[in-house]
């Protein structure tokens, strides 16, 4: 026998959506903004890697990862998928600058802003999560 985790649909307005897809644009946003200048290897970026204690082997594969999770989040068929690859990315960020002893809030709202984006875009999350009105 098997289980079907499938929740039903919940109505929605088009403008808490619409405000979903925004706020999900921002971190996509930054990730590529980011990927992209691992890409080009810029001497901003490859300085940033020996300050964080990272070898500058890695440039190309952190912009690689990086720009996968934001295109994966930015499909709405993989974009829980997405959110938790973009989560972990994020919260290797967040250990890496816990690390140095340097601020790490703009990690944690990237964070926070992928998981609220989704939730306002995606009306089967709302059942799994413990806010309520939400729909109204």
């Amino acid at each position: 026998m098997f289980l079907d985790y499938q929740t039903p649909p919940v109505s929605v307005s088009k403008k808490l959506v619409w405000t979903g897809r925004i706020i999900s644009v921002l971190p996509a946003l930054m990730l590529i903004f980011s990927a992209t200048m691992k890409l080009l290897k810029l001497p901003a970026v490859v300085t940033g890697f020996d300050h964080l204690g990272y070898p500058q082997r890695l440039v190309l594969p952190l912009g690689m990862l990086e720009i996968s999770c934001a295109i994966i989040y930015l499909i709405p068929r993989t974009a829980v998928l997405g959110a938790i690859l973009m989560t972990g990315y994020l919260g290797g960020a967040i250990a890496t600058h816990v690390r140095l002893g340097e601020p790490f809030v703009l990690q944690f709202l990237l964070g926070v802003l992928v998981w609220l984006g989704l939730l306002l875009r995606d009306s089967r999350l709302r059942p799994l999560l413990p806010l309520r009105n939400l729909s109204n």
